[in-house]
């Protein structure tokens, strides 16, 4: 029996982005296609199989930790990024200011899409989730060079909003204008909570 169900729902890339160095800017570069190795798109900073440990997995290891990068792309929606910029106060909030890799177009709900859901790309690349990424302080200086003033708004108007973090299951070009369908696992949600 499949662990993952396919559902009709189908997305669009409608962004590509590139970070080759986040120590000296966290602004991604547009691009047409990008090339997805296991170690994540190629050339990217965020990208490779390990990453050390930081303060998002604090409660599990020592910052520094070497860890299976889970992290390699940042996929944002751009119905979210618009909700976002809104919020701000801003008319439009450019996906390389937040240092995203990809944006899609037509899932809704993007941000809350279960752990282990696949992104399948036209072609055949394929993206599993990690979680819904965290919002953090450090779009804002990116953003307030275009919106002065505005950066400092952008982590709570980013809260539950702020897409996923991903990996490469299976490698592929992706291209600016792919299909992309969603797969999620077969299961019914967690019951227990706990107190």
């Amino acid at each position: 029996m499949p662990a993952l169900k396919p559902l009709s729902l189908v997305g669009e890339i409608v962004w590509l982005g590139h970070v080759p160095n986040r120590t000296a800017a966290l602004a991604s570069t547009a691009q047409a296609e990008m090339v997805l190795t296991f170690a994540g798109p190629d050339g990217e900073d965020h990208g490779g199989l390990t990453r050390p440990s930081c303060s998002r997995v604090i409660s599990q290891y020592p910052r520094g930790t070497e860890i299976k990068n889970t992290r390699q792309l940042s996929v944002v929606s751009a119905e979210e990024l618009s909700q976002i910029a809104a919020k701000m106060g801003v008319a439009e909030l450019d996906p390389r200011l937040v240092g995203a890799t990809m944006v899609v177009s037509g899932i809704p709900d993007f941000s809350h899409l279960p752990p282990s859901s696949r992104l399948q790309i036209a072609e055949g690349a394929t993206l599993t989730v990690d979680m819904q990424n965290r919002p953090c302080h450090l779009p804002a200086a990116e953003i307030n060079v275009p919106h002065p003033g505005k950066g400092g708004a952008f982590k709570r108007a980013a809260n539950g909003l702020r897409g996923v973090t991903a990996w490469v299951e299976r490698e592929g070009t992706v291209r600016v204008g792919d299909a992309v369908t969603v797969h999620v696992p077969d299961q019914r949600a967690w019951a227990y909570k706990d107190t």
